[in-house]
């Protein structure tokens, strides 16, 4: 009964998280290898699980889509999914002992782009556009690391994206919404096939998720930006220096 509780409150924190400002992995990931998963299959699971709650979320968001820094969204949505593809089939090569030396770094990665990549955006932010080549490349490697990962992939891609040309963030979120859903849509069936997801566990975490990531979109249109922001930004510090203890501590 423990486990299922702590399944299903990762999976309502989560899911919310990913809606309202990304990094629902820094709760969902940590649940999961609680609960006694190994660590590339608690990745797996959680992949598969949070996707009904992007999907979602997608659903609040579903007015507002269309091109990304003047690439057609079909085309951007297609490149995604092949990344999130390309990054699932790493994952499952990557051995359990390795991955666990590097969550920890995908954690930082993940904590520093919560942290400064808006803003990181905004101050690189050019007059003149990115070409839309650079832009369809760029997000292949960003559906490669959703696929692989994922942390925080919807707010370096809002950073790219203010790099490279887009308008406002705020117009931005109906997009970031269903190109994360790409990446993981690949990522979800390949992991499915594989054998890797341990359903168990995701069949209770994954319907708290998908109300998590409804009700967590409602509220992103209510709430303070910087509350949920901030957080966030406190809960992901804490546990990234969790799993570094985790992983380098004698």
């Amino acid at each position: 009964m423990r486990t299922i509780l702590i399944l299903i409150g990762a999976g309502l924190v989560s899911g919310a998280m990913n809606a309202l400002a990304g990094g629902g992995s820094f709760v969902s990931l940590p649940a999961l290898i609680a609960v006694g998963a190994p660590s590339v299959t608690a990745n797996a699971t959680s992949t598969v699980a949070l996707f009904p709650g992007g999907l979602a979320s997608l659903w609040v968001y579903r007015a507002g889509r269309g091109p990304v820094c003047g690439a057609p969204l079909p085309i951007m949505a297609a490149v995604t999914v092949v990344g999130g593809l390309l990054g699932a089939v790493i994952l499952l090569a990557t051995p359990s002992r390795l991955f666990d030396s590097i969550l920890p770094w995908l954690l930082l990665v993940a904590t520093l782009a919560l942290a400064f990549a808006r803003r990181l955006g905004e101050a690189l932010r050019g007059d003149r556009p990115a070409p839309v080549a650079v832009v369809v490349g760029a997000q292949l490697l960003l559906g490669v690391y959703g696929g692989y990962f994922g942390g925080a992939v919807g707010l370096m891609m809002l950073a790219f994206w203010s790099v490279a040309g887009a308008g406002e963030i705020k117009a931005l979120q109906a997009p970031r919404t269903l190109l994360v859903s790409a990446a993981n849509s690949a990522a979800v069936i390949y992991f499915a096939l594989a054998g890797a997801v341990d359903w168990g566990k995701a069949l209770w975490f994954a319907p708290a998720g998908l109300v998590g990531g409804y009700l967590g979109a409602l509220l992103g249109k209510r709430l303070p930006a910087k509350v949920v922001r901030w957080a966030t930004l406190a809960l992901a510090c804490a546990i990234t220096a969790a799993f570094f203890w985790r992983a380098y501590a004698p």
